[in-house]
């Protein structure tokens, strides 16, 4: 019988390790980001900071509602202080149309008390009320120099609108103009005179830049090598090429057989994606290949020249970016910066993302890291061109690598919003129509959009402003109140109509004047009062452009924006 020896085991002893030399335990979210979860996913850490650093000033008047809605909706996502400034005092009237009251407010200050209430929506957020009458608030020089963005809601004075307004355009701060009567609501957005976006959040379908018409070595490479011997492959091999790797093959098939051109129409796309299609094999379990399915249903989309939009070419012909100077904004210099690049490659770089697709794990990382390492090299390239206009501008400050990787990845979907102002109405005075109204004039159904409703609420700012209303005190005669401010309208939209050259026939005539007529009546019928819930659904569109404006993110409205309760109808006009 063997016999087995046993070696008596070694036991090593423990090694515990100190606390010092243990990795850092993984952190989870914090509790702020545990409360704006939501809002991050939409505009980021970036965002988020940016909303965290604004101050914003309401000015209120009439009712009230509106202004106080919206600043609710600014407050709980996390704005950083909020002032509201007004004298008036509350009364019973304003009970039955603001939330942010009491009825042991009645006899108070409503800015003091509405803004008590707001502060406790959000203890992230502080607020501060302003009683002193607007005519002493804005006779101090420096008013409205610590806000980053104002809200002034209706009716207002035209001569403290247009201080206001003078302001907001002088320090480059955006201005809403805010109407809520009725069922009817309109808000004005006067943005600075040269107003870029970076950050527009395009469609994910629209952000795809594959350049498959225009590859690179690398790309090249890779996707010989993923389709070698193609024909012979294992069949898990052929289902796992990736399909851009498969567009790319068939791309130089079909160049050889059409003098190195690839296909240019719409007719020979169809012909090229049948011949991907044709390569796809039959005999799976399946009956076909996914990998194959998704060349097929890419070809159309991705076989396009990389041709930049006609909003970032004309970008690069603003005056602003070709003619730099030392004291322009960092936007104008990565955007000359971008417009040398496009010279010289014919292209604007690569944005680096790739879509997904069927791939084994190891060949999309792959696919990944070459695009990525090419949009690097193209921030390279840009950030270069940056830092060579610095040195020759002799600017002080840098511009950080970050906000160019920015616009590079952004740069086919920039947008320049050029700010206009909002309309001051003065008693009396004729409207100076731009070339934007006019041609909306022209080019408009007048029955069909609501640009008779901007007319009637343009009567209305000078029927209150002559009569000196406070949203309440209308006439005791309605009827009298509606002849007077139809009159006013008529004349606006004769004016208009003058100005932009239209022929009107007498039928189509009588038939906008009704139109305008029903608005102006409904106008008349509230007597300055508001609705709580068309205020509410106003406050919402106005916070919404509001948080674009102040991430500078995604597109604002520009620059007008009706509703129409009755028909519940909502129309963004130019004016």
């Amino acid at each position: 019988m063997a016999t087995h020896t046993h070696k008596k085991r070694k036991v090593e002893p423990i090694q515990y390790q100190m606390a010092a030399d243990l990795p850092a335990p993984v952190q989870g979210p914090t509790a702020k980001e545990k409360k704006y979860d939501r809002q991050l996913r939409l505009w980021g850490a970036t965002g988020q900071t940016a909303l965290e650093n604004s101050h914003v000033l309401l000015i209120n008047s009439g009712s009230g509602a509106v202004g106080v809605e919206t600043l609710k909706n600014l407050i709980l996502p996390g704005i950083g202080d909020f002032t509201i400034q007004e004298s008036t005092v509350v009364t019973e009237e304003h009970l039955g149309v603001n939330f942010f009251l009491e009825e042991e407010d009645v006899g108070r200050y409503r800015a003091e008390r509405t803004c008590a209430l707001l502060n406790e929506l959000n203890p992230d957020v502080r607020g501060h009320a302003i009683t002193e009458p607007i005519e002493t608030f804005l006779s101090s020089p420096d008013a409205l120099k610590p806000y980053t963005l104002i809200l002034v809601t209706a009716p207002i004075r035209p001569e403290h609108l247009s201080k206001i307004a003078a302001h907001a355009a002088s320090a480059l701060v955006p201005l809403f103009y805010i109407h809520s009567v009725g069922y009817y609501s309109h808000f004005s957005l006067q943005l600075p005179p040269v107003y870029p976006i970076v950050d527009t959040h395009p469609s994910p379908e629209s952000t795809t830049d594959l350049r498959l018409l225009r590859p690179w070595p690398e790309l090249l490479q890779f996707a010989e090598a993923q389709t070698q011997g193609l024909e012979s492959m294992a069949a898990d091999d052929h289902g796992h090429i990736p399909y851009i790797a498969i567009i790319l093959h068939f791309l130089e098939v079909w160049k050889k057989e059409h003098d190195g051109q690839a296909p240019r129409n719409y007719k020979e796309k169809s012909a090229f994606r049948d011949m991907v299609s044709a390569a796809a094999r039959r005999d799976t379990p399946e009956g076909g290949e996914e990998n194959f399915d998704e060349a097929v249903a890419a070809v159309l989309k991705s076989l396009n020249p990389p041709e930049p939009s006609s909003a970032v070419k004309e970008l690069f012909k603003e005056p602003e970016c070709k003619d730099v100077k030392r004291e322009s904004a960092s936007f104008w210099i990565i955007a000359n910066a971008v417009a040398h690049f496009y010279a010289k490659h014919g292209v604007i770089p690569v944005p680096g993302s790739v879509p997904d697709m069927k791939a084994r794990s190891a060949d999309y990382i792959e696919l990944q890291n070459i695009y990525k390492m090419k949009a690097r090299n193209d921030v390279a390239k840009v950030l270069q061109s940056v830092r060579d206009l610095e040195q020759s501008l002799q600017r002080e400050t840098k511009i950080e690598e970050k906000d160019v990787e920015a616009f590079c990845k952004n740069a086919a979907h920039i947008r320049l919003v050029r700010g206009r102002p909002i309309h001051v109405v003065q008693a009396g005075q004729t409207i100076q129509w731009g070339d934007r109204a006019k041609a909306l004039a022209q080019s408009v159904t007048f029955e069909d959009s609501l640009l008779p409703l901007h007319i009637a609420f343009l009567a209305y700012d000078s029927f209150t402003s002559s009569h000196g209303n406070d949203g309440f005190a209308w006439s005791t005669d309605p009827k009298s109140d509606n002849q007077e401010m139809s009159v006013i309208a008529n004349k606006i939209l004769d004016d208009l109509i003058q100005e932009a050259g239209i022929t009107v026939e007498e039928e189509e005539d009588s038939s906008v004047k009704r139109t305008l007529g029903f608005h102006v009546h409904e106008l008349c019928r509230a007597g300055g009062g508001e609705l709580i819930n068309i205020a509410s659904l106003t406050a919402g569109l106005v916070s919404q452009e509001a948080i674009k404006v102040i991430t500078e993110q995604y597109i604002p409205v520009d620059n007008t924006c009706l509703f129409d309760g009755v028909r519940s109808k909502t129309e963004v006009v130019r004016v």
